[in-house]
C-alpha cells in the first residue's frame, strides 16, 4: 500500500514537472525571439543614425555673398546650439 501511494505521488510530481518544463520552454522561445527582434532593431537604429549623420554632413550650408564677401547670416543648426550663436538682429 505504501509503495502504491509513493508511486502515485512520484507520477503526479513528474506530470507537474513535465508541464512546468513545457511552460519554461515556451517562455524561453519567446524570450529568444524578442532578443532577436531587439538585435534587429538595434542594428537598424545604428544604420539610420549613421545615415542621418552622413546626410547632415552633406547638407552643410554654403556661405552667401554680402558686400562681396562670403558670409553666413544664420549659422547651421546643430545639436546643443544655443540662441547666443544667432546674429543679434535675428
Amino acid at each position: 500500500m505504501l509503495d502504491s501511494e509513493l508511486l502515485k505521488r512520484i507520477t503526479a510530481r513528474r506530470a507537474e514537472l513535465d508541464e512546468l518544463e513545457e511552460q519554461l520552454a515556451r517562455q524561453l522561445t519567446e524570450v529568444r525571439a524578442e532578443r532577436d527582434e531587439l538585435a534587429v532593431a538595434e542594428r537598424a537604429l545604428e544604420r539610420m543614425t549613421g545615415q542621418l549623420t552622413e546626410e547632415r554632413a552633406c547638407v552643410a550650408p554654403v556661405p552667401g555673398q554680402v558686400g562681396g564677401r562670403a558670409a553666413m547670416l544664420i549659422p547651421h543648426r546643430e545639436p546643443g546650439q544655443e540662441e547666443g550663436s544667432l546674429p543679434w538682429d535675428y
